[in-house]
């Protein structure tokens, strides 16, 4: 993608990668720093491109890219660069500890069901069931192959490569249980003392929140908080699970497809929680924060909070919506709360997860 867009600006461009199988120094990032820099300076004033993808694997790569960068400021050369990782939690703490002030963090989710239909001309149901990993696309008319992909290739790879192995994780046996329990509990709301009676771990509250914020970062599973209106109060919420991509459900579920349409309680979840992934991917890009709210018994699905704008957004697979008692609650106690009910006699799902989130969010 970042290459395509290389092309398309007209600047000429280096492209390099750290994804070899013996381990690149500094003096790589060095080399092919110089490279582009020779490029820039033949440019006629117009500047160059240099991209580096996977940087993450260079050790102290950071550094040097801070004191490259500098030098390129003083110096005034024209020179843009484009740093590429897999691994968010690599490239993530390395930007933030050493390059502070020097970068724009551009962050790609994962695709939307608008862009699943445009590529590949998946209908909705197709979205909501298979999610949206183009790499299992070819195997999803055999349904065991595809889930084995799913859970083998990039559900497990992710923990042991991007989780396991970059962060401090004393008990990895109750990360990958939690993982289980989000893909099983989407949707709901489930507090930190259930999680660990339904995991049967010695485990605590903080230890569970940190696996969480971990798998949040990677892409798989997060937590929603209760929206209150105070910062106090939503971080110390009962949280309510939410995967961000539904193939996640559907790849560890015993069910086909055919099974999981006539399932309805199982797909109100799927579609519940694609509504829900498409919000918090459109959180973790900065456009929004995303919560629930509940009171009692009266709850709605997510309460999404753009700047001075609060929207209240209900799910409903099914067009048997009588009355929605949660959504009275919230606005009589939050009056200024724009109201939005998805599926049922609402907008239709398709439409919504059509759209950015900014189209349903913004006054």
């Amino acid at each position: 993608m970042v290459t395509q867009v290389a092309d398309s600006i007209g600047l000429p461009c280096s492209f390099a990668s750290a994804d070899v199988p013996t381990l690149r120094g500094v003096q790589w990032i060095e080399q092919q720093w110089e490279a582009a820099r020779l490029l820039e300076s033949e440019s006629g004033g117009e500047g160059a491109v240099l991209i580096l993808d996977e940087v993450q694997k260079v050790p102290h790569w950071a550094e040097m890219v801070k004191y490259l960068w500098d030098e390129d400021s003083r110096k005034r050369r024209k020179l843009k660069v484009v740093l590429l990782g897999s691994t968010p939690l690599a490239l993530g703490r390395g930007l933030t500890e050493s390059l502070a002030g020097r970068f724009e963090l551009l962050h790609l989710p994962h695709w939307s069901f608008s862009e699943m239909r445009e590529a590949f001309d998946f209908t909705l149901d197709q979205y909501l069931f298979y999610g949206a990993y183009p790499g299992a696309l070819p195997l999803v008319g055999d349904s065991d192959r595809w889930k084995r992909y799913i859970r083998d290739s990039l559900i497990e790879t992710t923990i042991s490569r991007e989780v396991l192995l970059l962060s401090r994780v004393d008990k990895p046996a109750l990360l990958r249980r939690l993982l289980e329990l989000g893909y099983m509990y989407s949707g709901q709301i489930l507090s930190y003392t259930k999680m660990l009676g339904q995991l049967q771990d010695k485990g605590n509250t903080v230890t569970l929140a940190h696996y969480l914020d971990l798998l949040g970062a990677v892409g798989m599973l997060t937590c929603l908080g209760k929206y209150s209106g105070a910062k106090v109060r939503q971080r110390s919420s009962i949280p309510k699970l939410q995967v961000l991509n539904t193939a996640l459900m559907t790849a560890t579920s015993p069910l086909t497809m055919a099974q999981a349409l006539a399932d309805r309680q199982f797909w109100g979840r799927l579609v519940e929680s694609a509504v829900g992934a498409h919000l918090v991917n459109a959180q973790a890009g900065g456009t929004c924060e995303v919560f629930y709210w509940r009171e009692r018994s009266r709850e709605v699905d997510f309460i999404v909070r753009a700047g001075d704008v609060l929207t209240a957004i209900e799910v409903k697979s099914s067009r048997s919506v009588d009355s929605l008692p949660g959504m009275a609650a919230f606005e009589k106690k939050f009056p200024s709360v724009r109201k939005l009910l998805v599926g049922g006699d609402g907008i239709a799902v398709e439409e919504f997860l059509s759209q950015p989130v900014e189209r349903w969010i913004q006054s």
